[in-house]
């Protein structure tokens, strides 16, 4: 791949067991937040796959779309969209009563200062959200970084693991599982929460950021030496299929690939396909932030994008000087300052 045309084509695609149950959804589908690093790519992917199955159903993406030309885009693609700032006075009201809810919408990067900002939208907002659509099933995106930091070489985070969030924005995030659960107690909504760490594509991500750091000559901080990564790809596929699979109260479901990746092993690779050498600093420490995604593998099935696959992309991309966000994902942050 060597155009933005041709990944966000490649990630896109529908598989036959997305196209198969699309098929069976009942209901119009409405992302709030598409204007994320994910939502254009999850829009166009719902969209693919409702054509593939040949049924009649909208796909409407709510943002802002306050600057570019993704709102242009997305109805290019025959994506419905609604320009809103959802925390606006009556922007609930204002919203298409949909069945199929998937819920994107949420603030990370510059919480340290601006912290109260973070709470309106990351706990204020879900509750909103969730009596306007008492009446659909909901996909919320929520974090890994709900849960804490967990040795490496054990088990990682599964489900079942008791919350223990670093720091506000991490806070937050429970903040927000936990108005969605309560109103899903309340009014019998049947939700599911989607734990994501860490996706990527080629444009953004912890493989690219390493990448870079070895075809720059950079050293590599290995005091968080293990992560988990996902292509977005893949990440997309799940949380649609998860539309199958929301409960009251609500189900979780940790989101990531199956390995416990090294990152010195990741640079290294790196170093191998751009023939240069890595450089670190610092150990290793014994903690990562690390999550146990079986469950999820059991209900969708492993990742179709291999992590040599996404090794191998991502260098290629690197190599080509293709574009990239500049959105890091600050995978090393161990003290909950986002």
């Amino acid at each position: 791949m060597k155009t933005i045309a041709e990944l966000e084509d490649f990630m896109s695609k529908p598989s036959t067991e997305l196209i198969e149950e699309f098929a069976k959804l009942d209901g119009d589908i409405m992302i709030l937040g598409v204007g994320g690093k994910m939502g254009p790519t999850l829009a166009k992917l719902a969209k693919r796959a409702i054509n593939a199955a040949g049924v009649e159903k909208k796909v409407i993406g709510v943002s802002r779309f306050s600057s570019g030309t993704l709102k242009q885009v997305l109805e290019d693609y025959g994506i419905e969209t609604i320009a809103l700032d959802l925390l606006e006075e009556g922007a609930m009201e204002s919203l298409p009563t949909v069945k199929n809810i998937i819920y994107m919408a949420g603030n990370k990067f510059g919480t340290y200062g601006n912290e109260h900002f973070t709470w309106a939208m990351n706990v204020y907002l879900p509750g909103k959200v969730a009596e306007r659509f008492k009446d659909s099933r909901i996909v919320v995106f929520s974090s890994g970084n709900v849960y804490p930091l967990t040795k490496v070489g054990s088990t990682n985070c599964s489900e079942e693991t008791p919350a223990g969030p670093i720091g506000e924005y991490a806070q937050s995030c429970l903040g927000r599982e936990r108005v969605f659960t309560y109103f899903s107690h309340k009014n019998q909504t049947p939700i599911l929460i989607y734990r994501l760490n860490y996706a990527i594509d080629l444009r953004y991500g912890v493989l690219l950021e390493i990448a870079k750091q070895v075809y720059e000559g950079s050293r590599i901080d290995l005091t968080t030496g293990s992560v988990n990564v996902i292509w977005q790809g893949d990440a997309n596929e799940y949380a649609l299929r998860s539309l199958f699979h929301c409960e009251a109260p609500p189900k979780i479901l940790n989101i990531t690939g199956p390995e416990t990746i090294s990152v010195r092993w990741l640079a290294e690779e790196f170093g191998k396909h751009f023939n240069k050498t890595a450089h670190f600093i610092n150990e290793e420490q014994p903690t990562a932030l690390l999550n146990n995604a079986s469950k999820a593998h059991k209900l969708f099935g492993y990742p179709k994008v291999t992590l040599n696959e996404m090794i191998e992309l991502v260098a290629n991309w690197v190599k080509a000087d293709g574009v990239t966000l500049n959105k890091p994902t600050h995978f090393q942050e161990r003290e909950g300052v986002f």
